[in-house]
């Protein structure tokens, strides 16, 4: 089904857009004749699961396609402008300017060496939309409706200095700043808290309307297009599936792929209590520099057992991540493995000492080399902690990507040429290969679709329960503490506010923090938002 506007409102018209992209030495087809047609102050949302084509659809909404892609056929107007004939010089004025995007990974997305109030105004004072002093007051002014801490200052901080839910705010505000005509918000809010992300997506949708820009959301998250979409569109390996009207799609799907999607559900892992303590964080505090970001955390972790830390962003879960893993020394406290000290800093401690306790990081891209393979990124750890070499070390790969549910074939890829969801697998390979007892698993699905993540939250609970491995799983996502832990632990401003097993924390009566986490989790009604900010206090 395709819905025709009212034709003198276009804003933009794709019509039979067909990709390929190349890999494996050939071409494959990735956008297989897709129409889409956008009004002003209009959203459409597009989802589907990982490999969909959701990304590279609404990048050709921009006229661009990423290296090793090209547009093979089809049409593209935006405004007017034909931007499939159109020169690079003419889509570079464009781009960020008329038509902004927001990425998925703001970590990858900003200059390490400029600091943030510079690079959100660059665009509009750039291309002179207006004088660099209004718009970094006008910068100011978005920090404080993305509910940015301390929005006149925020700005002259680098990068490094925020957190990732934070820095995903400061990339849509820079986004926002030259007020284009389309916004591409390309999974936007998966970095961000359940609380921060209520806030965000209330401004994104006050700033599409206020402005009359028209934006295509893409998202993995149902809950979360069904806030923001005036129409959703659901893609399936390049082609359209279906499209309606946001209020049609969610009560009265047509197609059978759109009801499987509507029909995913989070795993509810019966919780298990532990008494054998593998790891214990005692009355850590830590600083970064002056800045004293936690304050006498305490947490006991079981072994064979999965303790989720929660809590919004800036609340304190990464930074006892870094912590444990010796990468941030605390100034008081200690930490402790199977009832002995662990040295502070990381090159204090011995290669045993580093074995046991692993790392799995939330933005897969960012952590794996893109130049080495799949083989040479499991084999490393093999080598360094076990010493395996030769045909040892092969025969290991190819059991751990059995493990992870991949073959043999998937060893000589970059990981250029892996989904999100085998990528975050491969992590997880590289994790096992040493053989740890705990792994730290920092917002791990996150940025996966909900099929992909049901599949790597099944993987993680089968090799606990094969292995018994340990897991501290720091998540900002209520539905996956629930699929995948034992006990809770909530971190509010640097503190421990709450700890126990699950059933006790989910259980009401909720302390006010608590319940403020529950309460913003979406939920799949277009009117879930605007009620629950018309009922919390003004």
């Amino acid at each position: 089904m395709t819905i025709e506007p009212n034709r003198k409102d276009i804003l933009l018209e794709m019509r039979d857009v067909r990709i390929d992209g190349f890999s494996d030495e050939r071409w494959h087809k990735i956008i297989k004749g897709v129409d889409l047609t956008l009004r002003r102050g209009e959203i459409v949302g597009l989802i589907g699961e990982s490999g969909a084509g959701k990304s590279t659809l609404g990048k050709a909404a921009m006229g661009y396609t990423q290296p090793g892609c090209k547009l093979v056929g089809g049409s593209i107007l935006f405004d007017g402008i034909d931007l499939v004939k159109a020169s690079d010089a003419d889509k570079r004025k464009l781009w960020g300017t008329r038509i902004a995007y927001v990425a998925q990974s703001a970590a990858a997305s900003f200059n390490p060496a400029h600091r943030l109030i510079d690079q959100t105004v660059e665009a509009a004072t750039r291309r002179k939309i207006r004088p660099d002093a209004e718009s970094r007051a006008d910068a100011v002014e978005l920090f404080r409706a993305l509910q940015l801490p301390n929005p006149e200052t925020i700005g002259g901080r680098y990068p490094h200095q925020v957190s990732g839910g934070q820095l995903q705010r400061v990339m849509t505000a820079m986004a926002m700043s030259p007020r284009p005509d389309l916004i591409i918000f390309d999974e936007p809010t998966t970095a961000l808290d359940v609380t921060t992300q209520v806030e965000v997506l209330s401004a994104m949708r006050n700033i599409v309307e206020e402005f009359h820009t028209a934006a295509i959301y893409i998202t993995h998250d149902l809950a979360v297009v069904a806030q923001m979409a005036d129409f959703i569109k659901v893609l399936r390996f390049g082609e359209e599936v279906e499209e309606a009207p946001t209020r049609q799609m969610l009560t009265h799907p047509e197609k059978p792929y759109t009801k499987s999607l509507w029909s995913v559900r989070a795993l509810e892992k019966p919780e298990v209590k532990g008494e054998d303590i593998v790891l214990s964080i005692d009355h850590v505090d830590a600083a970064y520099g002056p800045l004293k970001v936690l304050h006498d955390v305490t947490i006991s972790i079981p072994r064979g057992r999965t303790v989720a830390v929660v809590g919004e962003s800036g609340s304190g879960k990464s930074t006892t991540a870094r912590v444990i893993t010796g990468l941030l020394p605390p100034t008081a406290g200690a930490v402790s493995f199977n009832g002995k000290p662990l040295p502070a800093a990381l090159k204090d401690r011995s290669k045993d000492q580093l074995q046991r306790i692993q790392m799995i990081y939330q933005r897969a891209d960012t952590a794996m080399n893109p130049r080495q393979t799949v083989y040479e990124i499991i084999a490393r750890p093999l080598e360094f902690y076990l010493g395996l070499k030769g045909k040892a070390q092969e025969a290991r790969v190819i059991d751990l990507l059995k493990m992870i549910e991949l073959d043999e074939s998937f060893m000589d890829r970059l990981p250029s040429e892996l989904s999100g969801g085998q990528k975050q697998r491969i992590c997880i390979a590289r994790a096992l290969a040493a053989n740890p007892d705990v792994i730290i698993c920092d917002e791990v699905t996150s940025a996966l679709d909900q099929i992909v993540q049901e599949g790597i939250l099944k993987l993680l609970l089968r090799l606990q329960k094969e292995f018994n491995i340990t897991y501290l799983f720091i998540t900002h996502d209520i539905a996956t503490v629930k699929a995948i832990s034992d006990e809770i632990v909530v971190m509010y401003r640097g503190k421990v506010v709450e700890q126990g097993l699950k059933s006790e924390i989910l259980a009401p009566p909720f302390p006010d923090y608590t319940q403020l986490l529950l309460s913003s989790v979406p939920e799949m009604d277009p009117d879930w938002l605007t009620n629950l900010l018309a009922a919390r206090p003004a």
